[in-house]
């Protein structure tokens, strides 16, 4: 076989070209070696006038230098560079912190942290080190001078003798692969978000919730029937919290959060989230409000610290406890203790019942609504419970979106609470929530959806885990969002409610006394269930639409908002997304393009100059015509064709209100109690 190869390569003249040696050449006999291509590698021991003139006109390769590295985890260490603040300093004024070393600012932001951590009993925190334990270069040992770690002075124990290290702040990026490595049931969506399991529980567990009841507790908060504040004393707050300290100490590494509540900057609380797993540092990332670097140097002493221990379980033989489960709240101590759940929704609404709390105290109105605002900066908020149509109304494509859950309401005007979106996915579609859809993209959490196994696509109607299923994403994702997260006062408050009994009309304009009473009252109606036979709406009534997270009493946010709207000049609506015709079963719901057409009414302030008339009954302003709208609709009786069963329905309702308000009626506003009375007499009249 070589004979026969060399002699047809051998006939061949000098100078032709071969398609034995692939066409792209001369043809050369295999004999004969080819000539070594010339460059600079291996001509470098020659010097330069030694290289032949006719070697100059050959193509050297394109090799470069090798990488400046003798190991691989030194390579490794050049593919990172190190973060810097590029935040630039406000108005040519030098930080505090500019003075000191970096060496010196990561001591003290150990310490902060390890102050944070400390144990009761040794009233000292753990020994830190920044960075992942599975980099063992990061790992100190105790002669080290160049690695940033702190150790307090503590008597000799276990948990003396190791460093936990703290993974600070870490980048979505980052997280991201702290969760796929350490996290079981974190996987990457197509979408490129994070999908993560909360276990056991996928919602909140409201009747494991405690706030510690002290003498100023027991003066200022609200307790008894109808509130969410379940006591619990000093001594069992300080076991729990114990019990989580010691837990999160033990373990080989944690996740720090310090980062902002409230955008406006005058009244802006410092907290700082320490838990066990990447995804609820993650999520608290995406839904507090992320600091600048420079702000990041100077945060200091928090303000407000979660201890999430979700993993694990409170002891149920402690005093007050009912389950595993404990979510603990601390006024006095700023300090929160979460045991035996990892749904990270705790943290969010625990920062929002400490922020019902401490905005008040500074006559800051803390509120559980959207909110939005025009391109004329005329601001509207929005109030509802789940299914009536907040997040759509709220999301407006013709004006900016300040935020879509908690807001304040102050002398500086309206500010978003948060820096995230905490968005339902149940049943999610493209088409019918586009900026929700979109918004669902790397950095985003999902929690507890189901996806292919192997295309990772979300299915967002699987309710095999949970029907709760959500995204929490930064707020920036949305598109016609307005940073910051700020606005004038607003012109308008509408109250939403979805009314399944179908008597309240599509709109009504509210004096400040019945805004006072619907904002007490939190109405909505939902229908029943799916069970063959049951048709029945269900009244449902939820304080200032959020009584799950107010801490005062509810008449004290309504005394607020009225005093608020009247100051500012604002406007307060009902409006019905619910039934009409009928209720459900045999009237249809209120079409949403008819709902929009009364909202962009309200904002033009078209509405303030319809004419009104009033209803029986719940005494309600409603307009006699609206632009687009069908004008039949908007006084209810005119779309039930058996008015017998309106009226009787009509009273029905109105029974339901009088009897949740029964609650509110002997708690006196003020010394004389005019306000109560008058919120009273804001109600239905039969």
């Amino acid at each position: 076989m070589d004979n026969k190869r060399g002699g047809g390569m051998e006939g061949e003249k000098k100078g032709e070209f071969s398609f034995n040696n692939g066409g792209v050449g001369p043809a050369v006999s295999p004999r004969s070696r080819l000539p070594p291509i010339q460059t600079a590698r291996n001509v470098s021991f020659k010097k330069k006038d030694e290289i032949p003139a006719e070697d100059d006109g050959i193509c050297h390769d394109d090799s470069v230098p090798p990488v400046k590295a003798q190991t691989i985890d030194e390579l490794h260490s050049l593919q990172k560079k190190r973060s810097a603040p590029t935040t630039p300093i406000k108005d040519g004024q030098r930080s505090p912190f500019a003075t000191i070393s970096d060496e010196e600012r990561q001591r003290l932001q150990l310490q902060s942290i390890s102050a944070s951590l400390a144990s009761l009993t040794r009233e000292t925190g753990p020994k830190l080190v920044k960075g992942d334990p599975a980099r063992k270069a990061e790992t100190p040992k105790i002669s080290a001078v160049h690695h940033h770690y702190f150790t307090p002075t503590i008597s000799v124990t276990d948990s003396s003798l190791k460093f936990t290290h703290v993974l600070y702040n870490l980048s979505p990026a980052e997280l991201y692969e702290q969760a796929i490595k350490y996290e079981k049931g974190s996987f990457i969506t197509s979408s490129g978000a994070l999908a993560t399991l909360s276990g056991a529980k996928t919602g909140r567990a409201p009747r494991d919730k405690r706030v510690v009841l002290d003498e100023t507790t027991a003066e200022e908060l609200w307790w008894g029937k109808g509130s969410p504040n379940i006591e619990i004393d000093e001594h069992t707050f300080l076991i729990n919290r114990e019990r989580a300290v010691d837990y999160l100490n033990s373990l080989e590494k944690v996740f720090v959060n310090d980062q902002f509540l409230n955008w406006d900057p005058e009244h802006r609380i410092k907290v700082r989230i320490v838990s066990a797993r990447a995804y609820h540092s993650l999520f608290m990332h995406n839904m507090c409000i992320r600091p600048t670097p420079e702000e990041l140097e100077e945060f200091g002493t928090p303000d407000f610290t979660i201890y999430n221990a979700g993993q694990f379980p409170c002891n149920r033989f402690t005093h007050y406890m009912t389950s595993s489960t404990s979510v603990d709240l601390n006024l006095a101590r700023k300090e929160m203790v979460i045991l035996g759940t990892q749904y990270a929704g705790e943290m969010k609404k625990g920062l929002f019942g400490v922020m019902h709390y401490l905005m008040p105290k500074r006559q800051i109105l803390s509120l559980h609504s959207g909110c939005n605002m025009g391109k004329d900066g005329s601001v509207a908020l929005f109030f509802g419970l789940s299914g009536t149509g907040k997040t759509t109304l709220s999301t407006d494509h013709n004006r900016f979106l300040i935020g879509d859950d908690e807001h304040c309401w102050s002398d500086n005007g309206v500010s978003n609470i948060e820096g995230g979106c905490y968005a339902k996915c149940i049943d999610l579609s493209k088409e019918k929530e586009p900026d929700i859809w979109n918004a669902i993209r790397f950095g985003t959490v999902l929690e507890n959806v189901v996806f292919d196994e192997h295309t990772r696509e979300v299915d967002y109607s699987d309710k095999s885990v949970t029907e709760n299923t959500r995204a929490a994403y930064p707020i920036e994702f949305i598109p016609n969002v307005k940073i910051p997260c700020v606005g004038p006062h607003p012109r308008n408050v509408i109250l939403l409610a979805c009314d399944a009994f179908g008597v309240l009309p599509p709109v009504s304009k509210l004096s400040l006394s019945q805004t006072m009473y619907h904002f007490i009252s939190g109405y909505t109606a939902l229908v029943a269930g799916t069970e063959e036979g049951v048709k029945e709406p269900q009244a449902t009534f939820s304080a200032c639409f959020g009584a799950a997270f107010i801490m005062l009493h509810p008449t004290k946010y309504a005394a607020m908002l009225a005093e608020k709207m009247q100051k500012y000049g604002a406007t307060g609506w009902l409006v019905n997304t619910g039934w009409s015709g009928g209720s459900y079963g045999t009237g249809s719901r209120i079409k949403l393009s008819h709902t929009r057409k009364i909202i962009d009414a309200i904002h033009s302030g078209k509405l303030l100059t319809a004419n009104f008339k009033k209803t029986e009954v719940f005494g309600l302003e409603i307009p006699t015509e609206i632009e687009d709208v069908p004008p039949e609709i908007l006084d209810p009786i005119n779309t039930w064709t058996d008015k017998g069963s309106y009226k009787e329905t009509l009273l029905k309702l109105a029974g339901l209100f009088r009897k949740n308000f029964e609650v509110f009626a002997n708690y006196k506003i003020g010394k004389d109690g005019k306000l109560t009375e008058e919120i009273l007499a804001a109600g239905p009249n039969f």
